[in-house]
């Protein structure tokens, strides 16, 4: 067998093994199944043509979600001065996702509350927590300091209550989607802190 067909082989294997915590981690990372597949795409052709060097790394697979956050984060510089966003009404469940079988209102809310969070604040959500990943294993893959993604990681949170949490009645747990849906209107002009 010639050298490139086992590389084949080894990538094949390793790709049917990990697309779909990939795609899970990109479904978490975009909020919509078609983004993720787009991403999850993108990242496999990048780990191919490179699989000599991340079949040598000590740990491909945190090899491959390195390149699936980095992807995520050059496509999202690149697009946010080209693309316009529109409503998306790609939040059905999928069992893909990796996704816990919960209520699914509770579960479209909570991709609308992270959808509103810029790009490198999502994917320190998803690292942090939705990936169960140490301060400084986030900060290594996000190529920040560990500060950065505390101080990321609080604003996030602070955030995703404010989305998640009706302010009428001050409570923690608010009727699922009514403050999200307020938010899907352009932003207005703020005072940045």
């Amino acid at each position: 067998m010639s050298r490139r067909s086992r590389q084949d082989e080894e990538f094949s294997a390793f790709a049917a093994a990990r697309s779909t915590n990939l795609y899970r981690n990109a479904w978490l990372l975009t909020t919509s199944t078609a983004a993720a597949e787009d991403l999850l795409q993108s990242t496999l052709a990048k780990v191919y043509a490179s699989w000599s060097r991340v079949s040598a790394a000590d740990d491909p697979v945190a090899y491959a979600h390195g390149v699936l956050i980095k992807t995520f984060l050059s496509d999202k510089r690149r697009r946010s001065s080209s693309e316009v966003p529109v409503a998306d009404h790609d939040l059905r469940v999928d069992d893909r996702s990796g996704l816990a079988p919960t209520d699914p209102v509770d579960r479209i809310v909570l991709m609308a509350a992270l959808r509103e969070l810029a790009p490198l604040d999502r994917a320190v959500v998803v690292l942090r927590y939705w990936e169960d990943r140490t301060v400084a294993e986030t900060a290594r893959l996000l190529h920040l300091s560990e500060a950065a993604v505390k101080n990321r990681s609080l604003r996030s949170l602070r955030a995703l209550r404010e989305l998640l949490t009706d302010p009428a009645d001050g409570a923690d747990e608010a009727e699922p989607g009514r403050r999200v849906a307020a938010t899907t209107a352009p932003p207005t002009s703020r005072s940045h802190r």
